[in-house]
């Protein structure tokens, strides 16, 4: 019997609370902490789908929100892939809109008592989430940004993820992994043969990723597997509650004597 079958709420993009459920967890808790998964719509070689990055995001947000307290939101689904122009279907927003939206979610949580936000994000090319965190964070807002890359290094070795974090850039092992173990109905046919390697792409912001391949993959993406896939989002979900204990334990004045 297929995921599908025995999980269907798994498999849904949008979070099935009320508003009953957020408060009864809520009243649980010191601090709430809210959970965003940002993802992209962009080009996975011929195999795996253009909303693959949000795939990959919500079920790394999925299993968070089943070993941890957190208030799950739906996606950003369309965010910076400016680097996959060149593939059809692709379809991209600036970073200053990508910033300004992270920013009004946050403030929309925080007038509704969830003052801490992490932003799950699914694609490398979302490089302004970085700085959304960095400023928010100077400001004395509760914000992360996850997986860092040491958790990603954690879960692939944790996985047996034989590919490196630099190899395995687009459509590899560990999208192909996480895939296969939360959506195989996706996957099409391909991913077997389509291995690539260009571990050297010191010009991608210039030249986009259709300079160093031309499928779209760059990764190794016939070693995936489902139960790669599930290792990977355990450990991820374990690696979680370190960024739960940081948001939701030290008061502000303890931040700022951290931070001196």
């Amino acid at each position: 019997m297929s995921g599908s079958q025995t999980r269907p709420v798994e498999h849904s993009l949008v979070p099935t609370d009320t508003t009953e459920d957020v408060r009864t967890r809520g009243a649980g808790v010191s601090r709430q902490v809210a959970v965003l998964p940002v993802g992209s719509f962009e080009q996975h070689g011929p195999y795996l789908p253009l909303a693959t990055d949000t795939l990959v995001a919500c079920a790394i947000a999925r299993e968070i929100a089943a070993a941890h307290p957190v208030h799950l939101l739906p996606p950003v689904t369309i965010a910076c892939s400016h680097e996959h122009a060149a593939w059809p279907g692709t379809v991209s927003i600036s970073s200053v809109t990508l910033h300004a939206v992270i920013r009004d979610i946050a403030a929309s949580l925080r007038r509704s008592g969830v003052d801490a936000l992490v932003l799950v994000n699914g694609h490398g090319g979302n490089y302004v989430l970085g700085n959304v965190v960095q400023e928010s964070s100077a400001r004395g807002e509760r914000m992360a940004l996850f997986p860092a890359p040491e958790d990603w290094e954690a879960a692939r070795e944790r996985a047996g993820v034989v590919t490196s974090l630099l190899t395995d850039m687009h459509a590899g092992e560990i999208e192909t992994s996480i895939l296969l173990h939360a959506h195989p109905e996706l996957i099409r046919p391909g991913y077997e043969t389509s291995d690539f390697v260009a571990d050297d792409r010191r010009h991608l912001l210039t030249l986009g990723m259709s300079a160093y391949t031309d499928s779209g993959v760059i990764g190794r993406p016939s070693l995936g597997s489902a139960e790669k896939g599930k290792g990977l989002l355990a450990s991820l979900a374990d690696s979680f509650g370190a960024y739960v204990s940081l948001l939701t334990s030290a008061d502000d004045s303890e931040a700022d004597t951290a931070d001196a």
